[in-house]
Formats: C-alpha cells, sequence, structure tokens
C-alpha cells in the first residue's frame, strides 16, 4: 500500500472522515508553498492535494484561476512542485500528496519523466482532470509501475456505465464532484451527494471522497455523514488571495479555515 491507501486504512479503523485541503502551488508566490502544506497539516489534513498552475484549468472556478495566474507571474512550472514536495518530505514522510492538474503540463515533460520524477519527489497520487477514463490505459500503467496513485474524477451527471469504467481505472480514493459547474460555485445538497454516492458504493471499494462546495465546518459535517472524505479547495485559495500582499499571515487563516472543518469532522465520529 502507498501512503493514500495507508492512511485510509488508519482512517476507516478510527471511524473517521478525511480530510483534503486543495493548494495551488506557488501562489501567493513559491516560497509559501511548503510552509502552507505543514501548516495544513497541523490543523488535521489528512491528503493534501497540490495543485499545478495551468494557463487554462478549465474546470476551475475563478478563484482558483486567479490563484494560477498568480503562480504563473512567478514561473512556477510543473518540475517547480517536485521540489516542493521534495522540500516537505525532509519533515512529514507520512501525508499523502496528490498533484491535481491537467495533462498538457505532464505530456511537455513525458509521461515516464514525469512519473519518475514525481515518485522520486514523494508523490503518492495524480489527478489529470482532463484525462477521461479511454486514455488511462496510456498514463495509468506508467503511474502504477511507480506506486503512484490514479485519482479520477466522477460528475452528478456521469452515467453509472461510465462511473463503471472510472471506477475500474481509479485508485487511491475517488474524487466525486457534488456540483455541476465549475470549483467554487453554488451551495451543495448532502441529500442529493448521498443519493449519487449510494450506486458508486456497489462499484468500487474505494473511498469516496467530495469536493466542491465545501466551505465551513457545517457543510463539512453534511457531507461527511454520507462520505468517507470531504476535499476543500476554493474556501482555502480565497483566503489565499484576501491575503496575497500579506502572506505572513495566510497560514493561519488556512489552519483555522481547517480546523473548524476538522473538529466537525471528528464530533461524527464522537472525537
Amino acid at each position: 500500500m502507498n501512503r493514500i491507501d495507508q492512511r485510509f486504512a488508519a482512517l476507516k479503523a478510527d471511524g473517521r472522515r478525511a480530510l483534503i485541503p486543495f493548494i495551488t502551488a506557488g501562489d501567493p508566490a513559491p516560497e509559501y508553498t511548503v510552509g502552507f502544506m505543514h501548516a495544513l497539516v497541523e490543523a488535521g489534513a489528512d491528503i493534501i492535494e497540490l495543485g499545478v498552475p495551468f494557463s487554462d484549468p478549465m474546470a476551475d472556478g475563478p478563484v482558483i484561476q486567479k490563484a494560477c495566474e498568480r503562480a504563473l507571474k512567478h514561473g512556477v512550472r510543473l518540475t517547480h512542485l517536485f521540489e516542493m514536495v521534495r522540500e516537505f518530505r525532509q519533515t512529514d514522510a507520512d501525508t499523502p500528496v496528490v498533484l491535481m492538474g491537467y495533462l498538457n503540463p505532464v505530456e511537455r515533460i513525458g509521461l515516464d519523466a514525469f512519473a519518475d520524477q514525481a515518485a522520486a519527489a514523494g508523490v503518492d497520487g495524480v489527478l489529470t482532470v482532463d484525462m477521461p477514463p479511454e486514455e488511462a490505459d496510456v498514463l495509468g500503467p506508467i503511474l502504477k509501475a511507480r506506486g503512484l496513485a490514479s485519482i479520477f474524477l466522477v460528475a452528478p451527471t456521469t452515467s453509472h456505465e461510465r462511473a463503471a469504467t472510472i471506477c475500474g481505472h481509479g485508485e487511491g480514493y475517488l474524487y466525486y464532484v457534488a456540483l455541476k459547474g465549475v470549483t467554487g460555485a453554488a451551495t451543495l445538497n448532502a441529500e442529493d451527494v448521498a443519493a449519487h454516492l449510494a450506486p458508486l458504493r456497489e462499484l468500487t471499494d474505494l473511498p469516496l471522497c467530495v469536493g466542491f462546495g465545501i466551505r465551513d465546518g457545517a457543510s463539512a459535517a453534511e457531507v461527511g455523514k454520507v462520505a468517507d472524505g470531504v476535499i476543500v479547495g476554493s474556501a482555502l485559495v480565497s483566503r489565499i488571495a484576501a491575503n496575497a500582499e500579506n502572506p505572513g499571515v495566510i497560514a493561519g487563516e488556512l489552519k483555522a479555515v481547517l480546523s473548524d472543518m476538522r473538529t466537525a469532522l471528528d464530533a461524527l465520529s464522537g472525537r
């Protein structure tokens, strides 16, 4: 088992839900990212999704789009993320790290070179938003050979047949997109989420984690009642944006948001 599988096994044994924060690497400047990652762990993160800055993040709303722009202005590229993860691993050998982004930067490096560098840096999983399962047979085996999990998205509009295909390729955990549209949009409905997760559980034993629309402890707890984990992105990235000119306070802001969610999720298991 890689670190992702180990973490979910430990959480299941304790009856706890995973808390998975997302931040864009290099936002608001690259020298802060590793510190933010450690702050997230201190606040209760179980897994960290580290966003790869990209010029056309089509699945993301304006909050994360602007985060990509801020990072790209500093010249942050995919290879810089390997350096960040390597630095993070110097003092944290346990927290799983997932790179989340788009296929173009991976293809520019080359699939094998990407997988080699990611594994060497200490990455545990890869989520390429725009890679359909029909193309997973190309990158998937390359990642698997290096011990890297291929993580996939499932949307509310995904058919049962296509969900079965996705589950057949997925590893680590399944990322269920709770809302139609882009990140940071609308407000989720926990009952609707539960209705969509039920048939997915018939297709896979992978942990089902829900993202899009998790804003605070209350929404995290509602989703945590029916999911194995919650993923929070825009609520954190918006705090980074609000304090981009005063980055010294950002770690504290991120910890405040995430700690509220951690407390709410742990209350579900009586902690």
